[in-house]
């Protein structure tokens, strides 16, 4: 229930930044804003809408965080949320701005995305890749040599 949750959270979220990063470009389109629209105004209104956006991302980020019982890593979330972002976008840019078209390189794109979102929830190919500090655990000890272990499993030395 977490991931389906935080699935729909993140949807929400991303609807209300949508039309918060956006909106305000079709409102000067009807004339609703014009040239003369102070951007603080603008920016006042963009505000408004990006506060219910925070309200439903962060819960979501909360819920679906394995780290607090959810079903995904940290890489999965932003991945998710990054094709929702799209999805949405693509939608709010074709419905709402009429004169948009979708052209082969959009699906190109997208289709990325989509590899993307199934190489982040692939499990294991190779160990994974860990990054050691150089100067060890504290500047002050003796230098030692630290090493860089690449999903290879080749050791390379700091």
């Amino acid at each position: 229930m977490n991931g389906i949750s935080t699935i729909l959270l993140l949807f929400v979220s991303n609807v209300f930044m949508t039309f918060a990063w956006y909106g305000h470009l079709k409102l000067q389109q009807m004339n609703v804003f014009t040239d003369n629209t102070p951007l603080y105004i603008v920016i006042l209104l963009s505000w408004m809408l990006a506060l219910p956006e925070y309200a439903c991302q962060v819960p979501a980020n909360r819920i679906g965080f394995e780290g607090n019982g959810g079903v995904f890593s940290l890489m999965q979330l932003k991945i998710i949320q990054e094709v929702i972002s799209i999805t949405v976008f693509t939608f709010f840019a074709l419905f709402v701005f009429k004169n948009q078209t979708l052209h082969w390189n959009h699906i190109a794109a997208f289709a990325c995305l989509i590899l993307a979102v199934y190489f982040a929830f692939v499990k294991g190919f190779g160990p994974p890749i860990r990054v050691c500090d150089p100067m060890g655990p504290s500047r002050y000890t003796s230098p030692r040599v630290e090493t860089l272990t690449y999903a290879t499993g080749i050791p390379f030395q700091l």
